[in-house]
Order: C-alpha cells, then structure tokens, then sequence
C-alpha cells in the first residue's frame, strides 16, 4: 500500500468513526462520511467495500491495538498474577486508548453505541474477532475465582465490561479536580475500578 492509499483510507476512517460516534451508524450515511473525508464514493467502494465492511474497520483499527496491549499486559502479569492483577491488565489498557488524542473518544463513544444498537452483524464481528480475549481473561480469572461458576464468571465479567464503557466515556458524576491531569483522572478511575471489580468477583 502506497503513502497516497494509507491515507486516503485513514481518513475515511477517522471521519467514519466521527460520524458515526455522532450519529450512529444508521444515521451516519456513506455521502456524510465521503464529504467529511474529502474522497469520492469510489474511494469508500475500493478500500471498504461496503458500509458494513467500514464499520467493522473502524472497530478493528482500535480494538487490535487494544486487545493486543491487553494480551502483552496479561502476559507482563505472569502465571501468579493477583486478581487486582489481571484486572489492570484488563482495565487500564482501555482507559489509556480513551486518552488516545487521535480520536480516541470519538472511539469510546462509538463502542457505547455498539452497545446500545442491536447490531446483529457488528455482535457477531466482535465476538468472531475478540471473544478470543475476554476468554483469555476468563480462563486466568476463573483460576482465582474457583467458587464461580462459568455462567456467573461471564455474568460478572459482563458487568464489569459495561462498567468499564461507563468510565472509559467519563459520563459519571465524579468530575476531574482542577489540579490532576486527565492521565491522573483516568489512573484515579482505574484503581476505583479495579478496586470495585475485584469486589464483585470475590463475592460469593
């Protein structure tokens, strides 16, 4: 792929994942996307195919990335790791692709969306592409957690996922104080987070 070719179709998905975390991805139509990227429909057609295809690249863009920094830190953890542990591992990648300035929450809110559309076919993407990881997770955790059942476990890790969206878009009363950085914030929200999650698995 040429300079020309990346671009183009990075900015085709830039300006995708900002509609569509605007707009949904109903309401985000493929001539919005092409004005805001100042390419042609030809250009969308070449490099995606089709919307369905574009919406799915613009959650692989980030959740490679991400699940990839979440495999390294599991792995960092080591075969002892403690359940606060595998927790970070889990947590504190995500909150730091919130931080990401390259359009990382515009991504954090298009991941609420994911979350509140019933996109059959986006659902079954992610589970095909992702639900490797969350097993991943699951297996280190349920040796920890030997009174959880797997149904609870996932029920629980559930929970916990949605919490994560929740801080990750920093919808929540608590405000940044004046005198911490927005890094300092969100490693506040991590450690309240893996506080209250380890909680929720150790509870009987």
């Amino acid at each position: 792929m040429n300079t020309s070719q990346f671009s183009t179709k990075e900015r085709i998905l830039g300006a995708a994942e900002t509609l569509f975390a605007r707009h949904g991805f109903a309401g985000a139509s493929l001539r919005q996307v092409t004005s805001a990227a100042k390419v042609n429909l030809a250009a969308v057609n070449y490099h995606f195919g089709s919307k369905d295809n574009l919406i799915e690249e613009v959650f692989r863009r980030r959740l490679d990335e991400l699940n990839g920094r979440r495999v390294a830190a599991l792995k960092g953890a080591g075969e002892d790791a403690s359940l606060d542990a595998l927790l970070g591992a889990y947590i504190r990648p995500a909150l730091e692709l919130s931080l990401d300035t390259d359009g990382g929450s515009a991504f954090v809110r298009v991941l609420a969306r994911a979350y509140a559309e019933h996109n059959e076919r986006l659902r079954k993407f992610l589970s095909d592409n992702y639900g490797h990881v969350l097993r991943l997770f699951a297996a280190q955790f349920a040796k920890q957690l030997p009174h959880l059942s797997k149904e609870e476990l996932y029920w629980r890790l559930d929970i916990v996922s949605g919490a994560l969206t929740y801080a990750m878009a920093d919808f929540g009363v608590i405000q940044r104080r004046a005198q911490d950085s927005e890094a300092q914030h969100r490693a506040l929200a991590a450690e309240h987070l893996i506080h209250f999650a380890a909680a929720g698995l150790r509870a009987p």
